[in-house]
């Protein structure tokens, strides 16, 4: 992870002496608190190092251990500060402390900013030097955060593609008269672009939600609330941690618009007329825009004048999601969790994209599943096209997309001209590639339809990308020495300025001198020249002849020689005029380098201007990028995938035949078993699923929302056959955990999901409930899960999934008729000489099918994870108790009588037993035990007729 290096590379060398160690110590302990989440560290030119806290992270993570810890200061220095420092780092051995290579930083921080979601500050000496002896004055330089990289992108990431975009955004809250607007701004610099929306929210934020996840935001911006008091803010608050962003708080003044349109003005390009946006009429959201701009500090950097451009963002133009179903349809690698592979996840799997631009490009298809039917039937052409010919497909990634570079990486490099001359030459050799790829795109073996819709969505652009990008290829040939490619090293063609070419023929003169004097000195000491006498460019002596140890006699006593040094390689010596000759060589050479310099910025800066077509170049490679990896994986599938008909919102059936799990049937050592799904609007459209725990109920309500994602990026499904409406969001409440640390019980989190799940949902989406109600009372649970089914069903009537060990709940379909119970079938036999109804062995077919399922087999997962024997013989036993003291087929003969006759029933009942009860108590010391069995018997003879006309009391009596 860390390239390599261990924790011996660690070098302890700040060359200070105690009293600079005792100063900088003190330095450190007076700096401001660090907030959590925050790493720190000091810039010392040619590596980095971090103290205290920071030094323990740093040594846990990158070097895996705390032997490479050292400590500066003196020990006595740790009691001479003051204990109520809120900052003290000092330990009674000292100041910890570790060093760090610049390659392992660049490793490291790139996994703070992109896998940790920490911030990153990074201190230089105040005075501008490295660092070194003494030194202990240091100012902040850098700053970083997972949404604002810009300050440290060219250290992180200067040899690697970004593999997602950090996105920022800003958000506030307003509320009048009980309507909660929200108004927010994001900042993609990768991509740069503005945006903004504004919006009317419920109680729990659910379409900010689904805006955090459509956008992939990494970093949110909120005003402070510095008495803690706004309740929108801490609902705000709590639904940004749910989604696992990092909080940023700024002042209030920061989101005062009053220079907004100004500054905006500065930073977008040509195609706007800035007092003409009517974005600017949506105040609240400039207001979150004029905060984000001051987070970023976009304004006061000149190199992104007049290059962003500026959009509304309508949520309803793609799929809403919640955190919840990102988890639940296991949409994005999650880095906390180790192993299993790149296939855990439906990003791992769909991912055989050849380009970074792609892979970033496929994230965000899968956070923005379209909703316009056209678009999606578009894609579903495209991939169909790719899918229909496997020869086209392979030449495509192989030949081309795989040697396609980073344009937007390079675009940024070139408009602030730092890019290389390699890189002006990478993107050459690029665009050599449009023409081929146009002739395999327009020549694929797919129907005349997919061709066409080919021809316009990417032909088309390409050859128009081509043709603007014909100017920039004739520039690099005219300019660059394309034959010149020692180690990709590419240089300037002399010719192209006449200074160069003075400088390299005079260079060329010089080298044809040094080989004169080469064969002089080797004419005269007898030695050839191309095996025993040697002309060498030396680090320390430049050029230099050498000769063995052997030969060293030959120029022994002679002033025309001048012995340098003697080394194992040999005797280095030199002459008068190579001495003069290497001087001239280098002089001419640092002209020659420094006029090549000069000239490569003014190339780079010609290229630069290109920069706009180029980002437009990177979006189509991407989007055929993401396309082609699509349709490989739909046709290289073990089972291929089918492409899915899709209907419009509102109308259509759920009918999906041997529907899989794309993500598990590839896992090693599974034989998936298909299902089929088939909901339809009127007669099946809320399916409660029972069964067995592990017996595949999580996986089967999953996978048809896993399906209906991937039809609505355009992709194939894993399914035999598919018929799906376009869903406007996709909902889930699925196993929640504890945010103790933030004060959520798992209770909490689940009611507050499940919220969302009421308030945003519509009679167009789907919602996937797993197992609700399981962090509270049996009772209380299965109260909520009913109230909440029944809702869904009656009040929402949109497609559901409730799988649940409530089996009551398989009652609701005998009050809703578009309630159908599903149930995964499990075979059960008893174990020969078993003593309990628990002793049974239990299959597990993980097959749905129709009708209920009354147990859930928890013993027989407890025996599978190895419980001890005892336990397990425990359980069985404490399980037939409680079964024989409330059997099931009571609790399920309950459920067939009306709440008018179980109620009047049970009135009859206590009626009978208090009749009874008086009269036994008047006679009690009278009569026998017989005597008042048959008082019982008499009473009961009184109300036998009314027990008759009473449907709940034969039944309870006939249980009994």
């Amino acid at each position: 992870m860390y390239g390599g290096e261990n924790a011996s590379s660690s070098r302890q060398n700040y060359e200070m002496d105690k009293a600079g160690e005792d100063q900088f110590c003190r330095f450190v302990d007076r700096m401001s608190e660090k907030p959590d989440g925050m790493i720190r560290l000091f810039d010392r030119g040619d590596y980095f190092s971090a103290h205290g806290s920071d030094a323990l992270i740093v040594a846990h993570q990158v070097f895996k251990t705390t032997n490479v810890i050292k400590y500066l200061g003196s020990s006595s220095l740790s009691s001479s500060i003051p204990s109520t420092s809120k900052n003290t780092s000092m330990t009674p051995r000292g100041l910890p402390s570790v060093d760090i290579s610049t390659n392992l930083t660049k490793a490291f921080l790139r996994e703070c900013l992109t896998t940790r979601q920490m911030r990153v500050e990074i201190y230089i000496p105040e005075d501008g030097t490295g660092g070194g002896k003494n030194h202990f004055k240091w100012i902040l330089g850098k700053v970083a955060s997972p949404g604002n990289i810009e300050q440290v992108e060219d250290l992180i990431f200067d040899n690697e593609d970004l593999d997602s975009n950090a996105v920022s955004m800003a958000l506030k809250v307003h509320m009048v008269q009980g309507i909660r607007t929200v108004g927010c701004a994001f900042l993609d610099v990768q991509e740069k672009t503005l945006g903004v929306s504004e919006y009317v929210d419920d109680a729990n934020f659910g379409n900010t939600e689904s805006l955090l996840i459509q956008l992939q935001v990494k970093e949110c911006i909120l005003p402070s609330d510095e008495k803690r008091a706004d309740v929108e803010l801490t609902k705000l608050r709590t639904m940004i941690d749910r989604c696992g962003l990092v909080i940023t708080e700024r002042r209030s003044a920061d989101y005062k618009a009053g220079n907004i349109e100004q500054d905006v003005s500065r930073l977008l390009n040509g195609g706007h007329t800035s007092t003409t946006l009517p974005e600017f009429d949506l105040k609240l959201a400039m207001s979150s825009l004029a905060a984000l701009l001051v987070y970023t500090n976009l304004v006061t950097s000149p190199q992104y004048e007049h290059q962003f451009r500026l959009y509304r963002h309508d949520l309803t133009q793609y799929m809403k999601l919640d955190a919840s179903a990102v988890k639940a349809l296991s949409l994005m690698p999650n880095p906390q969790e180790l192993g299993g592979g790149r296939n855990m996840s439906l990003y791992g799997l769909l991912n055989q994209c050849k380009t970074s631009q792609g892979q970033r490009l496929l994230g965000r298809w899968l956070k923005q599943p379209l909703v316009n039917l056209h678009e999606i039937r578009q894609r579903q052409g495209i991939v169909e096209a790719f899918v229909d010919d496997a020869l086209a497909r392979q030449t495509l990634q192989e030949q081309f997309l795989s040697r396609m570079p980073d344009f937007h990486r390079i675009s940024k490099k070139l408009h602030r001209n730092v890019a290389s001359l390699d890189e002006v030459v990478r993107v050459f050799y690029a665009i050599q590639l449009i023409g081929p790829m146009i002739e395999v795109l327009e020549t694929l073996n797919t129907s005349e339809r997919n061709k066409q819709l080919i021809a316009t969505i990417y032909v088309i652009a390409l050859r128009d990308h081509e043709d603007k990008l014909k100017t920039y290829s004739q520039m690099v040939e005219d300019t660059v020495d394309l034959n010149d490619q020692t180690s990709h090293n590419h240089v300037l063609q002399a010719s192209f300025d006449p200074k160069l070419e003075e400088y390299k023929t005079q260079l060329m003169a010089v080298r044809h001198a040094l080989d004169e004097e080469h064969a002089k000195v080797g004419e005269e000491l007898g030695l050839d020249i191309g095996k025993k006498l040697h002309l060498e460019k030396h680090q320390v002596y430049n050029y230099s002849f050498r000769i063995t140890k052997a030969e060293a006699g030959l120029i022994r006593n002679k002033k025309q020689y001048r012995d340098l040094a003697t080394q194992k390689s040999g005797t280095i010596f030199t002459t008068a005029t190579l001495k003069g000759l290497s001087e001239d060589y280098d002089r001419l050479m640092d002209k020659y380098n420094d006029k090549q310099r000069t000239l490569v910025k003014e190339v780079v800066s010609i290229a630069a201007s290109y920069t706009p077509v180029l980002e437009a170049l990177d979006n189509l490679i991407a989007a055929i990028d993401v396309t082609v990896s699509l349709a490989r994986v739909s046709a290289n599938a073990n089972t291929p995938y089918v492409r899915p008909v899709l209907t419009e919102k509102g109308s259509g059936d759920v009918i999906v035949r041997g529907a899989r799990h794309p993500c598990l049937e590839v896992q090693d050592d599974v034989s998936f078993i298909a299902n089929d799904h088939e909901m339809k609007k009127g007669k099946c459209e809320f399916v409660v699923l029972t069964g067995p725990n592990m017996g595949g109920k999580s996986t089967y309500i999953r996978q048809i929302g896993v399906i209906a994602l991937m039809a609505q990026i355009g992709c194939f499904v894993p399914a035999d056959e598919a018929q799906l409406p376009v869903f406007d969001c996709i909902l889930a409440r699925v196993g929640a955990g504890d945010s103790q640390l933030k004060g959520v019980s798992t209770f909490m989190a689940e009611m507050l999901e499940t919220a969302t799940i009421l308030r945003s949902a519509t009679k167009d989406s789907l919602i996937i409930i797993d197992e609700l109600g399981r962090g509270t009372s049996t009772y209380d649970g299965f109260g909520l899960a009913w109230a909440i089914s029944e809702h869904i069903a009656t009040k929402i009537r949109c497609f559901c999934l409730f799988a649940t060990h409530y089996h009551e709940l398989t009652a609701l379909n005998q009050t809703q008729p578009h309630v159908k119970n599903l149930h995964v079938e499990a075979h059960v036999q008893p174990i020969k000489g078993g003593k309990t109804k628990q002793d049974r062995d239990i299959t597990l077919l993980y097959k749905v099918t129709e009708g209920i399922c009354d147990q859930s087999f928890g013993i027989h997962v407890a025996e599978l994870a190895q419980f001890p024997e005892s336990i397990i013989k425990l359980a069985k036993r404490k399980a037939e108790e409680l079964e024989d003291f409330g059997d099931g087929a009571n609790d399920e003969s309950l459920n067939k009588y009306s709440e008018t006759e179980t109620d009047q029933g049970a009135a009859l009942m206590q009626e009978f037993l208090q009749t009874w009860k008086s009269r036994a108590e008047v006679s009690l010391e009278e009569l026998s035990e017989e005597g008042q069995v048959e008082l019982l018997r008499n009473t009961a003879t009184e109300f036998k007729e009314r027990f008759e006309g009473s449907p709940w009391i034969m039944g309870v009596l006939k249980e009994v």
